[in-house]
């Protein structure tokens, strides 16, 4: 399993990602990184998250706060 990371922006399309994109080997290594990493990628220009496992959606998540 592959996890990774899709950035969009509020009208559905991909946000482009600072730094390319990230693999990860399990859904808590994902999780750990956006806890780090969201107030960039909202900075960039993305407006949420959307976690994968390979091709599957586990959850989207927004990037603002409140």
């Amino acid at each position: 399993m592959v996890w990774t990371w899709r950035f969009e922006k509020e009208d559905g399309s991909e946000a482009v990602e600072a730094g390319g994109q990230e693999e990860f080997t399990s859904q808590g290594d994902a999780e750990s990184w956006i806890g780090e990493a969201w107030k960039d990628l909202r900075e960039g220009g993305a407006d949420r998250a959307v976690l994968r496992d390979d091709d599957q959606v586990i959850y989207t998540m927004s990037l603002h706060e409140g």
